[in-house]
């Protein structure tokens, strides 16, 4: 089978042709440093920000555990696949919209053990193929066993890769176009995720015209820096965008979201595409 006939229908998955998608930022998980002795705190947090998500507009949610570094820079303890497991899995149930996990700092084999235990419908993989110089050192990407896994586990599932992830630099000689090339042909990632250069950093629109140029088949989504005030410029341009500190009490990332904040960003969202 041609794998482009293959790939996840997003739209189908979503609901919309340009899903909102609003982060689910986890407080630290038993065994992170800060963290709570028991679970029920941070799943208390999920799904209070899960209500305050839905009620505000969002098209799905996204899980991560935002709030556990330092990270670990390949797989994450079993401690914290159980804990995520079932806070995802909560919150699949409770939730009427798509719920996506990201399993930092690139443990995609957790997150679809978790989406294929649970029922969640995508994953983000920060780094899917090649490699990025992070504050945990070197990632590297697994496409050939993710992809892999996916296809025997839990194929349903997309899968959204970052291109030039926040908070890491690439290696000399990496170009912005090959690496997204790599991603969508050799990787075969259902979207393309571009960002800034941290949390809550926006993009350079200038980076968006180079994804389209080098791989015009393949969806982009923001993923940093959309707000209120600047969803205007992108919504448009973007096939969908992944929303956290903007949504979060007083912009600030991991804080607890704020349903006027998203009912805010969905008006603008919507203006847009108007």
């Amino acid at each position: 089978m041609n794998h482009a006939s293959a790939r996840i229908d997003l739209p189908r998955l979503f609901g919309v042709t340009r899903p909102l998608v609003g982060m689910i930022h986890l407080p630290p998980l038993p065994g992170a440093p800060g963290a709570a002795p028991t679970l029920g705190p941070a799943l208390e947090r999920a799904l209070s920000d899960l209500s305050a998500l839905e009620k505000g507009g969002v098209d799905a949610v996204l899980v991560e555990n935002y709030g556990d570094a330092p990270f670990h820079p390949r797989r994450v303890p079993r401690l914290t696949l159980a804990a995520l497991t079932r806070i995802v899995a909560a919150v699949v149930e409770r939730s009427a919209r798509p719920v996506g996990v990201n399993v930092l700092r690139n443990d995609a084999h957790s997150a679809l053990a978790i989406a294929a235990a649970t029922g969640a419908r995508f994953i983000r993989v920060n780094v899917h193929v090649g490699a990025m110089v992070t504050d945990q050192g070197w990632i590297e990407g697994r496409a050939h066993h993710t992809v892999r896994m996916r296809d025997r586990t839990a194929p349903a599932v997309a899968i959204l890769a970052d291109v030039f992830v926040k908070h890491a630099v690439p290696p000399p000689g990496l170009t912005l176009e090959r690496a997204a090339a790599d991603t969508w042909e050799r990787g075969h990632a259902d979207a393309l995720v571009l960002s800034g250069s941290a949390t809550g950093i926006g993009a350079d629109p200038g980076d968006l015209d180079r994804l389209r140029a080098a791989v015009p088949g393949a969806p982009i989504w923001l993923g940093s820096g959309l707000s209120t005030q600047s969803a205007a410029d992108w919504v448009p341009r973007i096939d969908g965008a992944i929303v956290g500190s903007a949504l979060q009490q007083g912009g600030r990332a991991g804080a607890p979201v704020e349903r006027s904040r998203v009912a805010s960003l969905r008006e603008a969202w919507d203006a847009a595409l108007r």
